[in-house]
């Protein structure tokens, strides 16, 4: 089939280039997909999209006017994309709903010890032969309360490692998972009480009407004011312009994020030379106790491979009238 993939970087055809085995005839484009750019997908059966591109009804129907017959998501959420505009044009859309869940659990871990222990910082001092210590101080996760908003397989994951670290771990799911929870150690405990107890607080839901600004300023305003916030999950899970007064105030201890709910035409891209014109993730930048990587969780070559193999063995399916199963989006 004829594969067009926007939102390429060389880290995507490398992994979809050896997925393929060169079965599909994919097509690559740097170029994001938007109602700007979707005639580049001229002759495609399939599109195949990430986080970034926006799938809107009128880039759905301009997808159908084209030919297009199946949208292939590089990624486990789809809060970007129309659904309702997909199902009226008859286009199925699949995605990836689990790719690595260990890469990303490692991520949001590696950021909560890089900003607890502010190993940043020391190396940046080091390069500099500046040896002092002072401003360097952290703190044991040992039998600290670290708070788990949302047990799916990442958030297990990240559980399980802060296990290993003897922290007290709590959990808040709408659906929880007694069996797990009892053989990990874990206590499911009201969002509340999460929020109240917790001196770490990592995010792991999917972005919906429930989870929009889920913490927000009603959230900070009952957490300790030494708590750590994690957010390798969707941006827009956390009100920034909330987060910015708490830190502002100092009712909070820091932040580490890999999503922010306005990245769209921000992360991925390279701006040094010119800079950013979104004031708010400014500001965020500003903050000593932040820490800011750019939607890297997923990145390990683990995952890489997982996402590209999942992906075009959707193609495969669909093109030898296959059942779509779990990956498709109904």
């Amino acid at each position: 089939m004829r594969v067009t993939v926007f939102d390429t970087h060389s880290f995507d055809k490398d992994a979809l280039t050896a997925a393929n085995a060169g079965r599909h005839e994919l097509h690559f484009i740097e170029a994001r997909l938007t109602e700007s750019t979707v005639n580049l997908a001229k002759d495609a059966e399939v599109v195949c999209c990430f986080v970034n591109d926006r799938l809107n009804a009128t880039v759905i129907y301009a997808l159908k006017n084209l030919g297009v017959k199946l949208i292939a998501l590089r990624s486990a959420g789809f809060n970007h994309v129309d659904m309702k505009a997909a199902h009226e044009c008859h286009i199925p859309v699949v995605r990836v709903p689990e790719y690595s869940p260990h890469a990303v659990a490692e991520h949001a871990v590696t950021l909560l010890m890089t900003l607890n222990r502010k190993t940043h910082k020391a190396n940046n001092r080091v390069r500099e032969c500046n040896f002092s210590l002072d401003g360097l101080v952290g703190f044991d996760l040992y039998q600290k309360t670290v708070g788990v908003i949302g047990t799916g397989r990442i958030g297990k994951v990240f559980a399980q490692i802060m296990r290993g670290f003897e922290a007290n771990v709590v959990a808040f799911d709408r659906d929880p998972d007694i069996e797990w929870a009892n053989t990990n150690r874990v206590r499911f405990v009201s969002l509340e009480e999460l929020l109240i107890t917790s001196d770490v607080i990592s995010l792991h839901v999917p972005l919906n009407d429930g989870t929009l600004h889920l913490l927000n300023e009603k959230a900070f305003a009952v957490m300790k004011k030494t708590v750590i916030l994690v957010n390798t999950g969707r941006g827009a899970l956390i009100d920034t312009k909330a987060l910015i007064v708490a830190l502002k105030k100092k009712s909070i201890g820091g932040a580490c994020l890999d999503v922010y709910e306005e990245e769209e035409g921000v992360f991925f891209s390279d701006f040094s030379l010119v800079g950013i014109d979104d004031d708010i993730l400014a500001r965020l930048m500003t903050f000593p106790n932040v820490l800011i990587t750019s939607h890297q969780a997923f990145l390990t070559h683990e995952a890489l491979r997982n996402i590209a193999e999942t992906t075009l063995n959707s193609v495969n399916s669909f093109e030898t009238k296959h059942e779509l199963g779990a990956v498709l989006i109904r």
